[in-house]
């Protein structure tokens, strides 16, 4: 059916493990076959004993018990054969969905910045994790299961036949009733499990975003604002869930009153062929449990296919992210040298991050190996987005820019980034010891150079006076040391990278005077003999830069040192004095 369409592209997933899945089909041929010459089996000794019962005649027990024996191996060879196909498939499912994720994580690395600027983190989550599990769910349930209702049906429909063809055509109508019945209700049905995983997907986001900003909610006295938004994300995956429950669950009882009436139909035919002679009771025994070898199944397939329903709705999700726009790559980058000096220039630079709405236009200027360049301007004035370009988080529009000469568009973005170091102003760190942070920024750094990069950083004394000192644990929310003290490990993890340009993207926004001057001194020692682009809203820190960039409205208004710029009595002029002049305010 379209409804499933997406699920056929997992095949590919699949196609590795080709020959554990015949195995699985050939022990799920086998399940079948066992299961259905058991109910022929079990009739042989009733119809013995009813011949028997009918004539007067003593009971034949030799051959009731080789009849026993036959059901005895029969039920066995079910139970093994499909013992040995849910193995199987188990392994199948898990190893293709272990390459699924794998593909998933490759792809997420190869995704650009703007994709995850567009989408809730929570959301991207959601679609990795219990997407995927879905889908997982799904397949180990269905593939089986799907493949036994059919071939289980097609036995038992031949061995119908094979007792008696007109019992056999009377009771066919209840399959083609069935399929269409299900066919209608899928079709129906499938648009709420849509809107089901979607809804689940933003109420992940919503939990995740809400959880991480939990102390800014208590602060602001937000916890009523938020159950109330939360109330209507509840309601959607409530509402989206129930009607997709509700519609594939009357699928069932619709497609079990079909066999109901089979079964009532054939009742009657067969108890009439018995008196007439045409069949022998045993026979009549074994077709109505065909019947019910048809319901079964049919049950089974209808029951299934809410699974497939919601499967299908979240390997579309899934698949979203996989046929998601990469970064472009290119056939033959150039190198940088060997040795990077660090000059950097800015020629003739525009972009946007949406075409109506030009940011940046024309910009143009250069810097030397080794020089430190403050950028300073009001909020939006595009002071992050220069670091963004920098690292080509984002593509120039149109100009370029160049690291020691070359266009940074023709080199491979790894290459780029991995001669950049950066000290953001959210610092992040990761669950695990502080060492394992520090080290981030270099995998295969000995414990010399962990302490070295500390030390360097101006955190060695704070990580001592620690529990476990370099061994101790950050938490998943990174808050069992201070944001100050979070700062100061990003930069030891800067330190440790080497890079030969650092970006200090208002790294001491957050913290009081005293850590700001013990952070001053860490950024110190690191930007000595690299080139160094610092990003400040405090002006007090960037006095003794060799270049301070003015922006606003994505344009470099001003340039120079402090000092000329004072002069000038500008723009810089006007922020510098707002800050520290006792009289002096915003302009």
């Amino acid at each position: 059916m379209k409804s499933f369409s997406s699920l056929t592209r997992l095949a590919h997933y699949f196609k590795p493990y080709k020959r554990q899945f015949f195995l699985v089909m050939f022990f799920t041929v086998l399940t079948v076959a066992f299961n259905g010459a058991l109910p022929y089996v079990a009739g042989l000794p009733t119809t013995e004993v009813a011949k028997n019962v009918a004539a007067g005649a003593a009971i034949n027990f030799d051959y009731v018990i080789k009849c026993l024996i036959a059901i005895a191996v029969v039920g066995i060879g079910y139970c093994v054969s499909q013992l040995l196909a849910g193995w199987l498939i188990a392994n199948v499912v898990q190893s293709a969905m272990f390459d699924l994720r794998e593909d998933i994580d490759h792809k997420i690395n190869r995704l650009p910045v703007s994709y995850f600027d567009r989408n809730q983190q929570g959301n991207i989550l959601s679609r990795v994790t219990n997407d995927v599990d879905a889908v997982s769910g799904a397949m180990q349930q269905a593939l089986i299961g799907i493949v036994n209702a059919i071939l289980g049906i097609l036995v038992a429909v031949s061995m119908m036949f094979y007792i008696n063809v007109k019992m056999a055509l009377l009771s066919l109508i209840m399959i083609p009733a069935s399929f269409l019945i299900s066919r209608f209700i899928v079709k129906v049905s499938q648009k709420y499990f849509q809107g089901m995983q979607n809804a689940l997907g933003d109420l992940n986001g919503f939990a995740q975003e809400n959880m991480t900003g939990f102390s800014v909610l208590k602060v602001y006295g937000r916890e009523k604002q938020t159950l109330e938004d939360f109330k209507k994300v509840n309601y959607s995956v409530r509402s989206y869930g129930f009607k997709a429950a509700f519609i594939s669950g009357i699928m069932m009882p619709l497609v079990s009153s079909t066999a109901y009436l089979t079964y009532i139909a054939v009742a009657v035919l067969g108890g009439h062929y018995v008196i007439a002679g045409v069949i022998v009771v045993g026979q009549l025994q074994a077709f109505i449990q065909y019947i019910w070898q048809i319901s079964q199944p049919m049950g089974n397939i209808t029951q299934l296919s809410s699974v497939l329903q919601s499967a299908s709705a979240a390997s579309r999700r899934v698949f979203e992210i996989l046929d998601e726009a990469e970064e472009s790559r290119l056939d033959e980058p150039q190198t940088l040298p060997a040795e990077v000096a660090g000059n950097v220039t800015f020629e003739h630079v525009d972009f946007s991050y949406d075409p109506k709405n030009p940011l940046i236009q024309d910009l143009n200027f250069e810097v030397k190996a080794g020089q430190t360049v403050a950028i300073v301007g009001p909020t939006g004035a595009g002071k992050t987005t220069l670091i963004n370009l920098l690292m080509r988080f984002y593509d120039v529009d149109s100009g370029a820019i160049k690291v020691d000469g070359i266009d940074t568009k023709q080199l491979d973005r790894s290459e780029v980034r991995s001669v950049f170091g950066m000290v953001l102003q959210d610092a992040w760190l990761y669950e695990g010891t502080i060492g394992d942070n520090i080290r981030f920024g270099k995998l295969d750094a000995t414990d010399y150079e962990v302490v070295d990069a500390a030390k360097t950083a101006n955190v060695d004394h704070f990580i001592r006076t620690m529990p476990d000192g370099y061994e101790m644990k950050i938490n998943a929310e990174g808050d069992n040391v201070s944001l100050g003290q979070k700062q100061l490990l990003t930069i030891a993890r800067a330190v440790i990278s080497d890079p030969k340009i650092l970006i200090l993207d208002e790294a001491t926004s957050s913290v009081d005077t005293r850590l700001e001057a013990l952070i001053q001194k860490a950024m110190d020692k690191v930007m000595e003999g690299r080139t160094s682009f610092v990003i400040a809203h405090r002006l007090s820190t960037i006095r003794e830069a060799d270049l301070i960039l003015v922006m606003n409205h994505g344009s470099i208004i001003e340039k120079g040192t402090h000092d000329s710029l004072l002069a000038q009595g500008g723009f810089y002029s006007k922020l510098y004095q707002s800050q520290f002049a006792e009289d002096g305010d915003y302009e």
